[in-house]
């Protein structure tokens, strides 16, 4: 483990599917600046497609890890862009430079546009590890709801499909469950965001973008 040499933020998308890293890179650029930190994004190959299971989760823990190893030398901070924070506590005993897993820094961003939070999932299955995730946070009363758009990784790609579904259940988390904020819970939404948050009125958190945020600020303040 070595101090940080370069000012460089890795993003890393758990997943092998490249257009998720595609969309997440193009998520970046508001977040590109001059003199500020690289924000560079890769995929895992050796990933699955989604992690869209327990069991995806834990089978990336690993390939995370030896990312970090590989890396940690021409890097100042990590992302894990997946939202089930993948081997995120694991990661974080690999390096002295500060990690940061897209689901906690979503969330916590969350609380600071609104009062209570909805997380927009891909899948149903999806929502009983978030919750579990939430419990952990401390941050049940806060949650106002997490429904699925019933899309995985994958599917996400169908522009006209998924942004249907995202706008009925954000209208959903904001009409029925009282949410005053969004988290996509899925860093495949990340193209979405833009327009989804004109469309609903409501702040719309993509978890990539809070979560690279955090670690510019980490970087620039040497909060490590």
């Amino acid at each position: 483990m070595s101090e940080p040499r370069t000012d460089r933020i890795l993003v890393i998308n758990p997943n092998s599917t490249e257009a998720v890293t595609k969309g997440i890179d193009v998520a970046m650029e508001p977040l590109r600046m001059k003199g500020g930190p690289a924000i560079e994004c890769v995929t895992l190959k050796d990933g699955p497609p989604g992690i869209e299971s327990q069991a995806h989760v834990e089978q990336v823990v690993g390939l995370i890890g030896a990312t970090i190893k590989k890396r940690d030398n021409d890097c100042s901070a990590f992302v894990i862009a997946c939202y089930s924070d993948p081997g995120l506590h694991a990661a974080r005993e690999l390096t002295l430079k500060p990690v940061l897993g897209i689901a906690e820094c979503g969330i916590l961003t969350a609380l600071t546009l609104g009062q209570r939070f909805g997380v927009i999932s891909i899948l149903r299955k999806s929502i009983p590890r978030h919750l579990r995730y939430v419990g952990q946070m401390g941050l049940n009363d806060r949650m106002a709801g997490d429904r699925a758009i019933g899309l995985g990784v994958v599917e996400l790609a169908d522009e006209a499909r998924t942004f249907s579904r995202m706008a009925e259940v954000a209208a959903e988390l904001r009409d029925e469950d009282g949410a005053d904020v969004l988290v996509m819970g899925c860093a495949g939404m990340a193209r979405y965001r833009d327009r989804l948050q004109r469309h609903v009125g409501l702040p719309v958190v993509e978890p990539s973008q809070a979560a690279v945020s955090m670690a510019i600020g980490r970087t620039r303040l040497a909060w490590s």
